[in-house]
């Protein structure tokens, strides 16, 4: 079972003129040749929300894509994912968040998104305690946005929705970019402290995203003293999912499993 949830209403923050002209599409490239498809030009933000089949209230992740800000591989690391987690008796979210090129925008959207969960927790049977989040290459780095702002304010309210708080209470980030410098400072945009929410990453040496952006967010949480798993892998490359590769890495997907678990207190 699916629902789908629009995010705003009447008053939308950071709004693009160029709105007006895009419709949401899939890309020309989202072929049979990898089994992705990937959205762009979206412009109504959604949530996609998926129900476990156990017993309420569930604990919860928001699941958000990558695809460098440019698209939304949506099913990837989008709709497998919410799978992947129904299966470990957790409910997921999956967002479909502004792009292209609408970094301000996203980070409000997902904000509110989490927001909006906990918001409609006990309408939606949900642990309004236990809503993580997890992203994927610029969806894991949207979701260190609202684990470490360094701006605590990601937009203006606009209603009652917003009196939520959206830091998530726990955080996957999956071969995440755009987190450090080549010198492994983290970005100005986070601050890493002791409020960041228990992390969980995975990241390949060979990655192109640059696995010093595992490494650079390992030790400042280290650091400020947060608890934090990482794996990392010789090989693997960037933008696998949860796809058979042959390879080491594709065993990520249990190890986050049975994190969330331990996180939500299935375990």
């Amino acid at each position: 079972m699916r629902e789908v949830f629009k995010l705003w209403g009447a008053v939308k923050p950071f709004p693009d003129p160029a709105d007006e002209n895009r419709q949401e599409h899939l890309k020309e490239e989202s072929a049979p040749s990898d089994g992705c498809d990937r959205y762009t030009d979206v412009t109504d933000p959604e949530l996609h929300f998926f129900p476990a089949s156990c017993p309420s209230p569930q604990p919860a992740v928001l699941v958000c894509p990558g695809g460098g800000y440019s698209h939304l591989a949506w099913n990837k690391e989008g709709l497998d994912i919410a799978s992947m987690l129904n299966l470990n008796g957790i409910a997921a979210f999956v967002l479909k968040y502004r792009c292209p090129g609408q970094r301000q925008a996203a980070h409000a959207d997902a904000a509110r998104a989490m927001r909006f969960i906990r918001g409609n927790a006990e309408k939606l049977g949900i642990n309004s305690q236990r809503v993580g989040a997890i992203g994927f290459s610029a969806g894991g780095h949207l979701v260190a946005t609202i684990s470490a702002p360094s701006d605590p304010v990601p937009y203006e309210p606009v209603d009652e929705l917003d009196r939520f708080p959206y830091r998530p209470n726990f955080s996957a980030l999956i071969y995440p970019a755009y987190l450090a410098d080549d010198a492994m400072n983290i970005m100005p945009e986070f601050k890493v402290d002791e409020t960041v929410p228990p992390t969980f990453l995975v990241q390949a040496e060979d990655d192109f995203a640059r696995v010093e952006n595992s490494l650079a967010w390992y030790l400042a949480l280290k650091r400020a003293g947060v608890a934090a798993e990482m794996h990392l892998y010789a090989e693997g490359a960037h933008g696998y999912g949860l796809n058979r590769t042959g390879k080491p890495i594709a065993e990520w997907g249990a190890l986050a499993g049975n994190w969330f678990r331990r996180m939500t207190g299935i375990l």
